[in-house]
């Protein structure tokens, strides 16, 4: 996408030749930073396990009381292991994956700032950060990471001198895809969106497939809070308390479902 472009959710864009439908209700979706910095090989994610890491609460940022709900539901579907709060560290995110873990999904606090990379970050435990200037020390294309979900806030958004943010790097330091989100997205739609798209994940053949069934099954009003749980196809989640406090809502409006877009190798 050119520059000024970069930041527009095309799954929420609609296609009036076709019965005025949202993009997604007839393709899946996915940005390439480059054609010549792409792996376009296609390795199927079946019997991959996730590195989950995250946090719930912060020193300066507002609490993300979904997030422990949201890597154990992750780790319940794929396996792997998970490390939250205090055991979010630089040093781990750089050591813990073990082998076999071809998926890390970060669920947090994401903030990009234009200028200076250090400027703009992922926030870890406590006063930790991975700054945009960081994300190559990071170990993921040694092996390299099939899928890194960025589970937070304005991580594909990018400016001139880092286009796509933290997913256009993440993909040039190696990694084979990033999911990764246009604006400041809701708590509990993330839930939501995360867990179908990893449900999905293990039926269909692609990544961007994947997210599209996942962002149609938003779009259709499939996923939902209802009753203190979160409700999908699939069936019923029970909330924790923190979200229980939420009333009845619909999940069904672009806001929670556009935002997160494939960058990299979409298959």
């Amino acid at each position: 996408m050119d520059v000024g472009l970069r930041s527009i959710p095309i799954a929420a864009m609609r296609d009036q030749k076709n019965g005025d439908r949202f993009i997604i209700e007839d393709y899946s979706v996915g940005l390439m930073p480059s054609l010549t910095l792409t792996d376009t090989n296609y390795t199927p994610l079946k019997g991959s396990e996730v590195l989950g890491m995250g946090a719930a609460s912060f020193v300066a940022e507002k609490p993300l009381p979904a997030v422990p709900l949201e890597l154990n539901t992750i780790n319940q579907l794929w396996g792997g292991n998970t490390l939250i709060n205090e055991d979010f560290t630089l040093n781990n995110l750089r050591q813990a994956r073990r082998p076999g873990q071809r998926i890390v999904h970060l669920a947090t606090h994401g903030v990009f700032a234009p200028g200076e990379k250090s400027n703009s970050y992922i926030q870890l435990w406590g006063n930790e950060r991975l700054t945009l200037d960081q994300i190559r020390q990071a170990g993921w294309g040694t092996p390299p990471v099939d899928l890194l979900v960025l589970s937070a806030c304005q991580t594909a958004l990018g400016d001139r001198e880092s286009e796509l943010g933290f997913a256009g790097l993440a993909v040039q330091a190696g990694v084979k895809s990033a999911l990764a989100s246009l604006w400041l997205v809701s708590d509990e739609g993330t839930l939501g969106l995360m867990t179908e798209f990893y449900t999905q994940l293990q039926e269909t053949t692609t990544k961007s497939e994947a997210l599209r069934q996942a962002q149609l099954a938003m779009l259709r009003g499939e996923v939902r809070l209802e009753g203190g749980n979160l409700v999908t196809p699939q069936g019923t989640l029970p909330l924790n308390e923190e979200l229980k406090k939420l009333s009845d809502r619909s999940l069904r409006h672009p806001y929670f479902w556009s935002g997160f877009t494939m960058v990299g190798n979409p298959w």
